[in-house]
């Protein structure tokens, strides 16, 4: 009878620990998304758009052109690289940051602010919202699928 006792303790503390150790995993795994996002953002501004888009995408991930989908980092980089516009600036910071239970997908979305001189030299400044969906990676990294 008293190791059954203990064996009731212990079926209901475990349930109570997993659930903590699931929220330290996805609070983990938020802070790993919305640093990987500064990181985005800082390789941007520092290396140029190009670099930084094929080198945060996944394998096959895609960003959302408007007109067209970019599939694949290659695809990415050569649009980015053949952009005609000069003295881009693209910043971005996310408003929202969230992660499945899994903790293999996740997700933000938040403002940017884009600008660009025009052909005779003027600023053009542009504003929205960006919604941008990463998957971890076997050695860990986060890449964007969906951007």
């Amino acid at each position: 009878m008293k190791y059954f006792g203990i064996l009731v303790i212990i079926t209901l503390f475990l349930p109570g620990c997993a659930k903590k150790n699931d929220d330290a995993l996805r609070e983990k795994g938020k802070q790993e998304i919305l640093q990987t996002e500064k990181d985005f953002e800082a390789m941007a501004l520092q290396k140029g758009i190009p670099e930084a888009f094929a080198f945060y995408a996944a394998d096959d991930g895609i960003v959302n052109n408007n007109d067209r989908l970019l599939k694949g980092k290659a695809e990415i980089k050569k649009h980015y690289t053949e952009w005609p516009y000069k003295d881009v600036v693209l910043k971005w910071a996310p408003d929202f940051v969230d992660i499945a239970a899994s903790g293999e997908l996740g997700y933000t979305y938040g403002k940017y602010s884009f600008s660009r001189k025009d052909t005779t030299g003027k600023v053009i400044n542009s504003t929205g919202y960006f919604h941008t969906v990463w998957k971890k990676q076997a050695d860990g990294t986060w890449r964007f699928v969906w951007d």
